[in-house]
């Protein structure tokens, strides 16, 4: 079940539904954990493994490469320079790079048509729910849509 709050849109002055999460951030032990169960590896290689993806991904990232990871989706580098730009092409330089961030596709499918039918990080069995319904203690087992 994923949880949304109403929020009033400052552009349009419109209420609108925010996706919001509850408790606290799933832990590295914990993905551990559940790859383990569904695999023939023990908890430990699985975090093992887990504790190097970091680098093996920056590794491949700082060598200009983006990385899929199947089932799961693309990483890649994305920079960004703030204030004014420069008149000629032959004047750009790193130097005027600000930001790197690191970007990430889910991994999607798409239908003949084009149209993407499937990502692989959103169940199917999707629920949103109203996170009032938690604060205020009303009934929340059920959610209205995806």
């Amino acid at each position: 079940m994923a949880y949304y709050k109403k929020v009033k849109q400052k552009g349009d002055n419109k209420w609108h539904p925010r996706a919001v999460t509850i408790g606290v951030p799933a832990t590295t032990d914990e993905v551990a954990r559940q790859l383990a169960e569904m695999s023939t590896v023990s908890p430990g290689d699985v975090l093992a493994v887990l504790g190097n993806l970091g680098t093996v991904l920056a590794r491949m990232m700082n060598d200009g490469r983006s990385v899929h990871l199947q089932g799961l989706g693309t990483f890649y580098l994305s920079c960004s320079s703030e204030g004014q730009g420069v008149e000629r092409r032959e004047e750009v330089s790193a130097r005027q790079i600000t930001a790197t961030r690191v970007r990430f596709i889910p991994e999607y499918n798409r239908a003949q048509n084009r149209r993407v039918v499937k990502r692989t990080l959103i169940s199917p069995n999707l629920f949103w729910t109203d996170i009032e319904g938690i604060m205020t203690g009303k009934d929340t087992k059920k959610g209205d849509g995806e």
